[in-house]
């Protein structure tokens, strides 16, 4: 795990242009304090967008994994054979 940039918010009103420029150009978080406190983090859009479709495929993921407890879905085989179809082009 990385352990993320920390810097206070009066450096980023200081130098909000430069700090900016830094999270873009590492794609890491930047988790800004106030008081000494963690109070929010900034992200590069990539970054973000990287975030939310992972967090998007974890979320099919676990609900996949429900509907296989209770019976629901399609088993192995059958998807398979569909995704073989859809890349062949025969749907």
């Amino acid at each position: 795990m990385i352990i993320p940039s920390i810097i206070p918010i009066t450096d980023l009103r200081q130098d909000a242009a430069s700090v900016l420029q830094q999270v873009r150009k590492s794609r890491e978080p930047l988790v800004i304090t106030q008081r000494g406190r963690p109070a929010a983090v900034m992200l590069s859009v990539e970054a973000y967008e990287q975030s939310e479709r992972d967090r998007q495929i974890l979320m099919l993921l676990v609900q996949g994994d429900k509907e296989i407890a209770v019976g629901k879905g399609y088993g192995l085989d059958s998807v398979m054979e569909e995704a073989d179809q859809i890349l062949n082009g025969e749907q």
